[in-house]
């Protein structure tokens, strides 16, 4: 079976992170490596195991060619390093915490890619973002309002091969249970490795 890129995506505070570090034991025994970003903000506010740099650092990395992929958001850069061509090319599996804005690019670079918006209702994203105290109130009302477009848009999507919806609402183990049972739909499992 040929190696996927597992392109997660989300609003900001939908639980991305939280889901990838509980699903980080399951996911290794696929195997799916997980690969940490590079971002413009320290290490302390990062909250996700990436690697913190400077705007000028990055700018040097971007410049020798060290990312597969990278974009802006949210007033800071993200860097996907070239690691995980190799990992791909090794026939690993690859997950990767994307950008909805970006997703076109991904898509050109890796047509075999497979999508996975995390979603959550606009009541959970409101605690959850005020819990975590990053945001001003007006962001917090336009991160809402971005979350029910992309909620609006995963409707759309089901069915057409865009991507798949993953409901975080609940609980931590619940989104974890249907974030592996996602993969082995799509033939990203154990058993599909082993064969």
């Amino acid at each position: 079976m040929q190696a996927r890129l597992i392109y997660l995506m989300g609003p900001s505070g939908a639980g991305k992170d939280s889901v990838i570090d509980a699903a980080r034991s399951r996911l290794a025994t696929i195997p799916v490596d997980v690969v940490r970003r590079v971002i413009t903000r320290s290490a302390e506010s990062i909250g996700e195991q990436a690697v913190g740099v400077s705007d000028e650092r990055f700018a040097a990395m971007q410049q020798a060619g060290d990312f597969a992929m990278n974009w802006k958001a949210n007033g800071h850069d993200y860097g996907i390093p070239t690691d995980i061509n190799l990992w791909l090319a090794q026939g690993r599996h690859v997950l990767v915490n994307g950008s909805r804005d970006y997703l076109p690019e991904a898509q050109r670079r890796y047509p075999d890619l497979l999508a996975v918006l995390v979603s959550v209702s606009s009541e959970v994203l409101r605690q959850r973002l005020l819990a975590r105290g990053r945001e001003s109130v007006q962001d917090i009302e336009l991160r809402l309002q971005r979350n029910e477009r992309l909620r609006t848009e995963a409707v759309q999507w089901q069915g057409r091969g865009d991507p798949q919806v993953l409901d975080n609402s609940g609980t931590l183990d619940q989104a974890v249970a249907a974030l592996m049972a996602l993969l082995n739909r799509h033939g990203i499992s154990a058993a599909a490795g082993r064969t």
